[in-house]
């Protein structure tokens, strides 16, 4: 089951990846998916920032260095983006399944069959027509929700 939620603006998107922080576990893969700006950085970076308990982090995008590591209460936490990938086998590489105590967040993980064969959360975010705000779809594999707000 999915759940889809209208985001006003930036506020909103922050406070979905905290909610979606409260339901995440080790072992977790989180899809990211969505055009670009549509808010898979912004809604990463909340996530990181709940995870690590500071609010203050820099979370800058992996972009360019393909995966940026943290650490939270003991397990690693990646942030993966895999928008400049090469070729999908290239994945192996960034050690996103090495530790299976890590959550991992991956935008653009549609470049690697296998990575959204083992995902365990899809988020999808768009940009309505008119450009206001975003729409984000988030399905659990295992049939979690997310908490209230």
């Amino acid at each position: 089951m999915s759940q889809t939620l209208t985001l006003a603006d930036d506020d909103a998107t922050a406070a979905l990846g905290r909610r979606l922080a409260a339901r995440l576990a080790p072992g977790d893969l989180v899809l990211l998916e969505g055009d670009l700006g549509a808010g898979k950085t912004a809604l990463a970076r909340a996530i990181v920032r709940t995870l690590v308990g500071d609010e203050r982090l820099d979370v800058p995008s992996p972009s360019f260095a393909l995966v940026q590591p943290y650490e939270a209460n003991g397990h690693p936490i990646l942030h993966a983006d895999l928008y400049r990938l090469g070729d999908p086998r290239e994945v192996d590489e960034l050690g996103l399944f090495d530790r299976p105590d890590a959550i991992v967040l991956v935008e653009w993980a549609e470049r690697s069959a296998e990575v959204v064969a083992q995902g365990t959360v899809q988020v999808t975010l768009a940009v309505p027509p008119g450009g206001a705000g975003r729409v984000a779809t988030v399905a659990f594999a295992d049939g979690r929700s997310l908490p209230p707000p």
